[in-house]
């Protein structure tokens, strides 16, 4: 790691000058590294909040997810702090910045493997096994918190949980509709039957069923429809339309949504989708619902929100249950408190039934955007209790009797121990969990789509000879090439495809060559790697065409589809095999669906798989077709999805098919630090060409003026990488060294003006949240009657004007989620001295891995740094799906 000074710099130090000290050989303590300071002090809240409970404040897990140690003293989960894709979520007027941990999130008890409350007959004590809620026989989910009569939605939702629960249909049901494809009609065969479940429902492409997906177009035929987000319904509150963009081709007709709604036909950077603007009522509800919340003391301007949050019948919703006002991001729980008070006066009280159901859906949609599918019942106590309501238990009991949550119990496994026999009569300890419909259909989706994948899959004759292929047939099935109606004009070949172990001995790696013969004989594989393994997913996508299959690449973002396009490209395979996983869902990348409803592939390797959360993951596994072959590859050291779930990491452990682990490091000094860092060490690396330079800062001040420093001058300057190739990464937006405050310094000297449109300028640098979750960068190029013109990477986008506020922020910082799955040529990477509490080691691996050619570190944080990265290892998340696999894998 160099700390010399970059080559042209001055012999002597000056203030101004950013270059590295000769001392700065490692980030470590120095004087000059003061530890971050100690825990301010809780702020009052503002006299008459309890008067104006509408009044949002800023939520840390939705409207501000990345802040500084000066406001979060505890440290909280990494994709609660990128929950809003923007970096920003739709911010409400007036709001005020949560000022510590307390204000923003439920303080997390420790797991406990305790029975929870009692919701009705025992599960089964095995992995995932769902306990029925006793309500007359009835499990109903969605619906009002308040007790009231439903809506038709909610009823027929509730109508699908109980046929679930029957055994009438499985959880995919929940995510497809009558019209489309049967599992008969798939080019492999009727899906098998999965573990705990009956035969599926016959069903189309995923159909969107989450609030997300609002908007006016109806549900399909015969497909339950979700209810509209209440703080009473297992779904999230919509925060708004998405945005909206000029770029991407349409979907075809009949390309469904999966459970997180990124499948619906959209244009936009990547194929996101976008939902419709007008979906939050007509004037005659807008007024009605600014009345109530005027009797309640709310603003009147959040009555939008609140009826696009809770749907049809908003007024009269919210007026007998004004706890719903949960629903609305941003709102907390005491805000909702005095809404209520002022509605309903003396019959208000915290054992208010309406109020610890809301409460308890409030609680698990926090756990979401920290990434929890689910929570455990005495952690669920812990937080109802935090929150006044005096009696959890019968909370609890009461939320699962009418449908709001949902009941699991899933086997808890002691480290060491073999795992129990069939025949095992001895009793296996559990841990009751609790979650929202909405992500615990789409971990069961998963887990079926996921065992169909395996179950179907039938190596062709070519594939028999490769080491590890699973003698399945006496006759060897039809080649995946073959398949009628489905294949290309390219697919057949004039001379014989070489055979699999063929194009494994001419693979460019020894690892490469594992993948290729893995994914010959199986139908799911998982590959980890870093940065150099991506040229093994290529190699592979390679071999497959070389034997005449239809195969594509899938990356998180639309830089790694320009990357693979280009690796792909060098390979001498056209770059539209590179897609991004939005844009393949929308249709607007990649192959198209069959008339069945699948992707027109045989192989898809899914790289960035960490990025993955499991509604998407449940989306793109029930699209693929029968027989299929499906890679998932990424780096195990990089932050997980910003949305709930751990996908890639549960699949991984749950040891359900081949695992590749790729033996080529990245190169160069970056690589070295970084692969260190992997493995929690943070040591001194050569840097003779200046890769890896530390930057040492007394204070805020220092950090930011050496910051704009280096992006201005030293870097291009020194190392030859001009501006609008580098990009600074900090730990959050708040703060006197966040996202925000850099923004602005970098603006006031790259390109001052007085943001005329919106807020911008053309030349500015913009982070335009696409979707949930998915950030892209930009450049400012216009500005139009219809809104803002932007450069995204060589893609022209037109961010429509009423659309600029909420989903465009200066792009010239952005945080270490924002940035996950981008590189750049050049990086800053900006470690304040009150970073300690946020900093773990997937932190500092994934901002550390973002420079190709240059990493630069402002470093204040001292010592927090290398224990972060030696101590410090991501947050866990609770997530059914590797017990899910498990249990299937069990009774396979």
């Amino acid at each position: 790691m160099s700390s010399d000074r970059p080559a042209g710099e001055a012999a002597s130090p000056t203030a101004g000058d950013p270059a590295p000290r000769e001392d700065a050989t490692a980030p470590a303590p120095s004087p000059d590294h003061p530890e971050a300071p100690a825990d301010p002090a809780p702020a009052t809240a503002p006299r008459g909040q309890a008067e104006r409970p509408g009044e949002p404040e800023a939520d840390e897990a939705t409207a501000d997810p990345d802040t500084t140690a000066d406001q979060r003293p505890a440290p909280p989960s990494e994709a609660a702090r990128e929950a809003e894709p923007a970096g920003e979520a739709d911010e409400p007027p007036h709001e005020a910045e949560p000022t510590s941990e307390a204000d923003a999130r439920p303080r997390e008890a420790g797991e406990v493997s305790e029975a929870g409350p009692e919701a009705g007959p025992a599960a089964e004590a095995t992995g995932g096994a769902r306990v029925a809620a006793p309500s007359e026989g009835e499990a109903a989910a969605g619906g009002s918190a308040g007790g009231g009569k439903r809506s038709a939605a909610a009823e027929a939702l509730a109508a699908a949980v109980r046929a679930v629960e029957r055994g009438e249909a499985d959880a995919a049901s929940f995510f497809t509709s009558a019209r489309g494809r049967s599992a008969s009609a798939r080019p492999g065969g009727a899906r098998p039957d999965s573990p705990g479940h009956a035969a599926p429902t016959p069903g189309a492409a995923p159909q969107a069923a989450t609030p997300h997906a609002a908007g006016p177009a109806g549900p399909a035929d015969g497909a339950p429809t979700a209810p509209s987000g209440g703080a009473g319904s297992g779904g999230a509150p919509a925060s708004g339309p998405a945005p909206t963009a000029t770029a991407g081709a349409p979907a075809a007709a009949g390309h469904g949504a999966g459970p997180s709604g990124v499948g619906s036909p959209a244009g936009g950077v990547g194929g996101a989708r976008v939902p419709s603007a007008g979906a939050a009522g007509g004037p005659a509800e807008l007024d009605e619902m600014r009345q109530v919340l005027a009797a309640g003391g709310a603003p009147p301007h959040l009555a939008e929100q609140v009826v696009r949050a809770l749907g049809e019948g908003a007024g009269p919703v919210l007026r007998d249950d004004p706890w719903q006002l949960l629903a609305v991001p941003g709102v907390r729980p005491e805000q909702a408190d005095g809404f209520a008070r002022a509605l309903l006066g003396p019959d208000c009280g915290p054992g208010d039934e309406r109020r610890s159901r809301a409460l308890v859906t409030w609680l698990l949609e926090r756990a979401a955007l920290e990434g929890h599918t689910a929570r455990e019942s005495a952690t669920l106590r812990d937080a109802l209790s935090q929150h006044a309501v005096p009696d959890p238990d019968e909370a609890l009991r009461d939320a699962v009797a009418e449908g709001v949550v949902l009941v699991f119990q899933d086997a808890l496994e002691t480290p060491g121990a073999a795992p129990a026999a069939e025949d095992d009569e001895a009793e296996q300890p559990v841990r009751v969990l609790l979650g929202l419909d909405r992500y615990a259909l789409a971990e069961e989706s998963l887990a079926d789509g996921l065992a169909r994948v395996i179950n179907t899959f039938e190596p062709d004759a070519a594939a028999d000879s490769a080491p590890g292929a699973r003698p399945e047939t006496d006759a060897a099935p039809e080649s995946d090439a073959a398949r009628e109606s489905d294949a290309e004009p390219d697919a057949e070949a004039a001379d014989p495809a070489p055979d699999w172990e063929a194009l494994a001995d001419a693979a460019p790696s020894p690892s490469a060559a594992e993948l290729v013969r893995a994914a010959a004989g199986h139908g799911l594989v998982t590959h980890s790697g870093g940065e150099s393994a991506r040229a093994e997913a290529v190699a592979l996508v390679a071999a497959a065409h070389a034997r005449g299959l239809r195969a594509y690449a899938a990356a998180h973002t639309d830089d790694g589809r320009r990357r693979l396009g280009a690796a792909l490209a060098d390979s001498g395979l056209p770059a539209s095999l590179a897609v991004t996983v939005a844009g393949l869902l929308a249709g607007a990348e990649g192959p198209g669906r069959d008339a069945d409803g699948a992707f027109r592939l045989d192989l898809l390797a899914v790289l960035d798989a960490p990025q993955l959360d499991v509604e998407a993951a449940a989306a793109l596994v029930e699209s693929l077709p029968d027989g299929v072959r499906l890679v998932l590859s990424g780096d195990p050291g990089v932050l997980w999805s910003a949305g709930a779930g751990r996908v890639f990491a549960d699949v991984v452990a749950a040891r359900a098919c081949p695992q590749v682990v790729s033996r080529k490091p990245d190169p160069g000094p970056i690589g070295e630090l970084v692969s260190g860092i992997g493995i929690g060490e943070l040591s001194q690396v050569e840097a003779p060409g200046k890769e890896v330079v530390i930057v040492p800062v007394r204070d805020a001040g220092d950090a930011v003026h050496r910051t704009v420093q280096l992006v201005a001058d030293s870097v291009p300057r020194a190392i030859g990488v001009p501006v609008p190739d580098i990009q600074v990464i900090t730990v959050g937006h708040g703060g006197a060294v966040g996202t925000r405050a850099l923004n602005a310094a970098l603006k006031e000297r790259l390109n001052p003006g007085p943001g005329r449109f919106g807020g911008f300028d053309p030349g500015d640098r913009v982070a335009y949240a696409v979707a949930p979750g998915r950030t892209v960068t930009g450049t400012v190029t216009a500005a139009e009657p219809d809104g803002l013109r932007l450069d995204c990477g060589g893609e022209d986008v037109l961010v429509p004007r009423a659309r600029v506020a909420d989903t465009l922020r200066p792009g010239w910082a952005v945080t270490a989620h924002q940035a996950a799955g981008r590189r750049w040529p050049a990086t800053v990477v900006v470690l304040p001295g009150d970073a300690g509490p946020l900093l773990t080691r997937a932190w500092v691996y994934t901002a550390f891995s973002r420079g190709e050619r240059h990493l630069s570190v402002v470093h204040g944080a001292g010592p927090a740094l290398p224990h972060a990265v030696a101590e410090v290892p991501a947050a866990e998340r609770t997530t059914r799906l590797r017990a899910l696999l498990r249990a299937q894998n069990a009774t396979a």
